[in-house]
C-alpha cells in the first residue's frame, strides 16, 4: 500500500526539488513537509489545492490509490525553461532524427557515468 506521504515524496523527488523547495511551493513548512512525508498527519485540504495547481496531480490517485504506478500519468513534471524548449524542439523533428538524438543522447550517458567512474 502506498501512502499519501510516500506519493508526496515520489512527486518532490521526480521533481528534483528538496524538502524546502517543495515545501514552499505548496505552502507548507519544511517541518510540516517532513512530518506529512512521514505520515505523521494527512495534508489539509489548502495543501492539496496547492499540489493540484502546482504539480496537476489527479486527485483520485493522490487521495485513493494504493500504488506509484509510474506507467500511468497521474500528474504533471514542472520542467525549466532548457527542458520546456528541448522538448518543444525535440518534438518538431522526424522519428529518424529523433531516433538518431536519442543515440547521441545515449553516448553523451555511458560516457558521463564511466567519467565519473574513473575519477
Amino acid at each position: 500500500m502506498t501512502s499519501i506521504g510516500e506519493k508526496l515524496k515520489y512527486i518532490r523527488k521526480l521533481n528534483k526539488l528538496n524538502q524546502t523547495e517543495f515545501s514552499q511551493m505548496i505552502g507548507v513548512s519544511q517541518g510540516a513537509l517532513s512530518e506529512l512525508e512521514k505520515n505523521k498527519y494527512k495534508p489539509s485540504v489548502d495543501t492539496v489545492i496547492a499540489l493540484k495547481k502546482k504539480f496537476n496531480i489527479d486527485l483520485e490517485w493522490f487521495i485513493f490509490e494504493d500504488d506509484l504506478d509510474k506507467s500511468k500519468q497521474v500528474f504533471s513534471v514542472q520542467l525549466d525553461d532548457f527542458e520546456s524548449k528541448f522538448i518543444a524542439d525535440l518534438r518538431k523533428l522526424n522519428k529518424n532524427d529523433k531516433e538518431e538524438l536519442e543515440g547521441i543522447l545515449d553516448l553523451k550517458l555511458k560516457y558521463r557515468l564511466r567519467s565519473k567512474g574513473s575519477l
